[in-house]
């Protein structure tokens, strides 16, 4: 991942607003109902030159066909991988436990997605490809006709996918985790080579405390963690950490976030992963002030910190100049040259679902560009104020 050494660059989570025809055809797709192939693969192939377009345009750097073909960033994997079926109960986060008033409503307006959550009921194993190669191929045509700096590919770690699909056949957690990293490697890896930075997403490591862990002792949630993290390097193996990056995040979602574990505690789980590169929440009234945990840790010289510069749930259209008073925080913690603007978290991670109206996605990452070109003539001098 090599870094210009006169400019912040800037990049986001990866999922951006679907258009109705794109989430009609996805949800046909998922509930079997019929629809037209060909019509499906026009659809998806012209949505992501529309959204690497826009994304150029308004300034982001390293960019991503917006997830437009996926129903959500980890129960996607269902038809790319064997074992598979079914519907799993609801996991309800703690801290919307902690005010059911406030759960009913946001139920009530929409705000929680509904789609399926297969269980494992069979061994895994690599199922079809296709879907893949489809995306691969779309991304290129994408970037071809509007070149970026660069492009990643999202992918759901082997702990998000054990996060929302529960396991019904392995004998133990171990196994069938060790079963989903070796059937997600050949995606990794096809990512990799198809020339994309690979992105996996785990917000397992945060989430997944109050989701998966939430009647359970710290010192459980930290071992399962660290065992994640260290199944998730075993798929990389033959990947070098400087083409992927990893983003850890506490849920997507508006709702109290009292319960989330803190980044103390977070980070040094993060750390061991092998990615270069770190995406995280930094923004958000939750954990806005955990800066200073990376101020006084040991990051280590080859990491690449990729701080949330804007709210994924919030339609405030965040100052260029408050990103960029973000972006220089971090750029004094680790060196200007170890730093890359995000954003929080997708601005869609369940298709048909966003709390972001999707103009103002687009008018946000557009903040997002101008505060990292402020900060860039701040930390390169170029400018006096």
């Amino acid at each position: 991942m090599n870094l210009p050494t006169d400019r912040i660059l800037t990049t986001h989570v990866g999922s951006l607003p679907r258009t109705q025809q794109v989430t009609d055809l996805i949800f046909a797709q998922e509930n079997g109902d019929k629809f037209d192939a060909n019509e499906y693969e026009r659809v998806m192939a012209a949505a992501v030159r529309d959204v690497v377009a826009r994304q150029v345009k308004v300034g982001i750097d390293l960019v991503s066909d917006g997830e437009q073909s996926k129903i959500s960033y980890a129960t996607y994997i269902k038809d790319r991988i064997s074992g598979f079926e079914g519907d799993s109960p609801r996991r309800t986060p703690q801290d919307l436990e902690a005010f059911p008033s406030f759960m009913k409503r946001l139920a009530a307006a929409g705000g929680t997605p509904t789609y399926r959550r297969p269980r494992c009921t069979s061994a895994i194993a690599v199922k079809n490809h296709a879907p893949l190669n489809a995306d691969i191929a779309n991304l290129h045509a994408a970037i071809k006709a509007t070149p970026p700096v660069g492009a990643f590919m999202n992918a759901a770690s082997p702990g998000v996918i054990a996060l929302f699909q529960p396991n019904d056949f392995y004998p133990t957690q171990t196994a069938y985790l060790e079963a989903l990293a070796e059937a997600m490697r050949p995606e990794y890896e096809a990512i990799v080579a198809a020339g994309f930075i690979l992105q996996l997403d785990s917000p397992d490591l945060g989430l997944g405390r109050h989701m998966m862990f939430k009647d359970k002792p710290e010192e459980e949630y930290i071992r399962v963690a660290i065992q994640h993290v260290e199944i998730m390097n075993e798929a990389l193996k033959n990947i070098p950490a400087d083409r992927v990056r990893m983003h850890v995040c506490w849920g997507n979602y508006e709702g109290p976030h009292h319960c989330d574990v803190p980044m103390k505690i977070v980070l040094p789980i993060a750390l061991k992963a092998k990615p270069q590169a770190l995406l995280f929440e930094s923004c958000n009234p939750r954990h806005q002030h955990e800066w200073t945990v990376f101020r006084d840790a040991k990051i280590p010289d080859n990491k690449i910190l990729v701080p949330g510069m804007l709210d994924s749930v919030s339609n405030f259209i965040e100052h260029p100049l408050l990103v960029a008073e973000r972006i220089e925080r971090f750029a004094h913690i680790v060196g200007r040259d170890r730093v890359i603007a995000g954003t929080d978290c997708g601005f869609s991670t369940f298709a048909g679902f966003g709390n972001v109206d999707p103009e103002i996605v687009y008018a946000k990452l557009g903040a997002l560009a101008e505060g990292a070109a402020i900060a860039s003539d701040r930390l390169w001098g170029r400018s006096k104020n």
